[in-house]
């Protein structure tokens, strides 16, 4: 059984990390629109996410914390859906959610699969910035 002292503390944690700020993004965008947005060059990021999936939600804010850095100001995020978006999940030949993907100069970088580590991740997008 729970003690005070130790609901407490879950109901504080709880409230800290649903207090997080997750960042707007615009609708889904389609594969042309991807392409063309690597095309440009500048740092990309797809992160490849699916509504159920418990590692993409632990994902999301230490991707936002990331962003919100000033080195890393310049990368641009785009989410793709695990579950709607098979062309480009086939484009980009990724198999499972929670897959990260970095662009730099139209090419692909480098990618991670199933991280939840904030240096990981950190270090993933700093082959980019």
């Amino acid at each position: 059984m729970m003690n005070r002292r130790q609901f407490l503390t879950i109901a504080a944690s709880t409230a800290t990390v649903a207090a997080l700020p997750l960042p707007s993004f615009a609708a889904t965008m389609s594969l042309a629109e991807i392409e063309a947005e690597i095309a440009k060059g500048g740092p990309v990021l797809i992160h490849v996410t699916a509504p159920w999936c418990g590692t993409c939600k632990r994902q999301k804010p230490i991707v936002a914390d990331l962003l919100a850095k000033p080195e890393f100001k310049g990368l641009r995020k785009i989410d793709v859906d695990f579950d709607s978006q098979g062309d480009v999940l086939r484009k980009f030949q990724v198999q499972t959610q929670a897959t990260m993907l970095v662009f730099k100069n139209g090419k692909e970088v480098d990618r991670a699969v199933g991280q939840t580590r904030p240096e990981v991740i950190a270090a993933l997008f700093k082959k980019v910035a």
